[in-house]
């Protein structure tokens, strides 16, 4: 496992992430494992949302599960997410401040390490946002904040009335899925490659000293499927991967993740799984030294034009 300082934090964290989404499907002793199998393959990290499993349950769930093990507070770092909501989204201050406290009580916790605005508010206050967060700070409940789903513009305009640094983007990036990339690799050729759709977000951040968090690291899409063993669409790929899992002696996963975790942005890859196996097979992945050579061949099998 790498570790290194999330933003500009002062937090050493593991580049891989417990993602807690599905959490709730498990028994609270089958949970209790799964943290305890996270922790001993190094990672610290532990990401949730006010919506994940429904009005707080994941993070419910979370808690009562932690309380079975020997695991202490202070021994790991937790993220929770605020903003959707059923109608869309949220980012007024009572909303903010009603989630933190209800996300607070869910994990049986006094403060949160990291607190992110989930998806873009169109209707967002930026001054708004800052006395919500100047209220949490001044409070202890949240020691850092950041955004998830956000373009450069968008916390540009939110860094305008902040008091507070925002120190991680969260955002959808895998060896499947990497148009942050593609457009900078492609830059002015009359290709759909080379269309901007984010405003160089991986590239805002990397200046900025935000760390990007990954979530869907394997999806080929938007929720649509994991890329293993897609032979139609993905074929290439799944081959190169197989080829390379094979060189290393490790699982495909592993190998998935290394090609996010071997990128110079020091991304934190967000595990959604709820298996021990198949977190223990991607954090094999978490300090996989892919050669350059490799890791373009994996960016080429995905589809993608290297000009």
């Amino acid at each position: 496992m790498k570790y290194f300082e999330l933003g500009k934090t002062g937090l050493q964290v593991s580049n891989l992430a417990m993602g807690c989404m599905r959490i709730n499907g498990k028994t609270k002793e089958e949970v209790a494992k799964l943290i305890e199998a996270a922790v001993e393959e190094g990672i610290n990290f532990f990401d949730h949302a006010d919506i994940y499993g429904g009005d707080h349950a994941c993070e419910r769930w979370f808690a009562e599960a932690l309380a079975l093990t020997g695991i202490k507070r202070d021994q790991i770092i937790v993220q929770t997410k605020c903003g959707i909501r059923p109608f869309g989204y949220d980012f007024s201050q009572q909303h903010i401040l009603k989630q933190v406290d209800d996300s607070l009580k869910a994990l049986n916790m006094e403060y949160l390490d990291v607190l992110l605005l989930h998806r873009p508010d169109a209707l967002m206050e930026p001054d708004e946002v800052a006395e919500a967060f100047d209220r949490l700070y001044a409070a202890g409940k949240v020691r850092f904040f950041g955004v998830s789903n956000h373009n450069p513009m968008q916390m540009r305009l939110l860094e305008k009335s902040l008091h507070q640094k925002l120190q991680v983007n969260q955002l959808q990036i895998g060896i499947a899925h990497t148009p942050m990339i593609d457009s900078g690799m492609a830059v002015n050729m009359a290709i759909d490659q080379s269309i901007n759709r984010d405003g160089g977000v991986l590239d805002y951040c990397r200046l900025n000293d935000i760390t990007i968090q990954a979530w869907s690291p394997f999806q080929k899409g938007f929720f649509e499927g994991v890329v293993f063993n897609d032979k139609e669409k993905y074929a290439g790929l799944n081959e190169e991967i197989c080829r390379l899992a094979e060189q290393y002696q490790v699982a495909p996963t592993a190998i998935a993740t290394a090609f996010l975790t071997r990128h110079p942005a020091n991304i934190q890859v967000i595990l959604g799984t709820t298996s021990i196996a198949h977190m223990r097979e991607s954090c094999a992945g978490a300090s996989l030294p892919l050669t350059r050579e490799e890791w373009y061949g994996l960016y080429k099998a995905a589809g993608n034009m290297i000009p």
